[in-house]
């Protein structure tokens, strides 16, 4: 049974890769509601380590691209917990492709995936979060890519770089009532999408970082962690590279 006073968390995208990094992260202090739409046995094994290590978690299947699946998911949230103390808008996709042979689909399908979900999220634990007065955290999972721009990227970067520009926005509209908006902007993070990189090109990117290594998620979801923490709450509309030292 939850502890009533256990605070809630939603991680968007949150079965695999750096999202589960930060929902395991998170579980320690939070229940955590792992969001997926595709991945649900992934999910389900999350929350099984997370109950495993002391944690409470549970999963919820949405389409975070879609308004009527966020809006659903949301009035389930408030409906069960009252109020909702941080989203964590992880979700996305990537469909790299150079600017000239790109299809519409490919854009759309980076933008609707990884900036209108961030928005629709946004919007609807705003609405919970300002009602119920609660102090809480929205952490905005962006890219260097948004940050720098990088090539065969033009759809992600936009998205991305879209991301770091609303929550700069979005901040200064909540701060009123105590709630933070950040943004954390990974560099090249080792996950399951990374591994599928020939050797050649991993090698190429890692002479390009000055700390000679690509990051890992667990300090991705320590970073978040801190930024959800009381400890951060004078924090807001401020962007974070977690890049070893790519953008400068």
């Amino acid at each position: 049974m939850l502890n009533g006073s256990k605070k809630i968390a939603l991680i968007t995208g949150g079965s695999r890769g750096i999202g589960a990094a930060i929902a395991f992260e998170m579980a320690k202090t939070h229940h955590v509601i792992v969001n997926f739409n595709n991945s649900a046995e992934k999910a389900s094994q999350l929350v099984t380590r997370i109950t495993e290590s002391g944690g409470t978690a549970e999963t919820i299947k949405a389409d975070v691209s879609s308004e009527n699946d966020v809006v659903m998911m949301f009035r389930y949230i408030k409906n069960t917990y009252r109020s909702i103390d941080l989203l964590v808008n992880n979700a996305g996709v990537t469909a790299d492709g150079y600017i000239m042979t790109m299809s519409l689909e490919s854009w759309n399908k980076v933008i609707q995936t990884d900036l209108t979900s961030v928005f629709l999220c946004t919007r609807e634990a705003l609405k919970i979060m300002s009602n119920s007065k609660t102090k809480g955290r929205i952490i905005n999972i962006a890219s260097v890519s948004g940050v720098a721009g990088l090539e065969g990227q033009a759809n992600y970067s936009a998205a991305k770089g879209g991301i770091i520009a609303f929550t700069k926005s979005v901040a200064k509209e909540v701060a009123r009532y105590g709630i933070t908006v950040n943004a954390i902007a990974p560099g090249f993070v080792e996950t399951d999408m990374m591994k599928k990189v020939p050797k050649a090109i991993v090698t190429q990117i890692v002479s390009s970082i000055p700390i000679k290594r690509v990051g890992n998620v667990e300090e991705v979801a320590k970073f978040t962690s801190y930024l959800a923490s009381d400890d951060a709450e004078y924090f807001t509309g401020k962007v974070f590279t977690i890049d070893g030292g790519m953008v400068i």
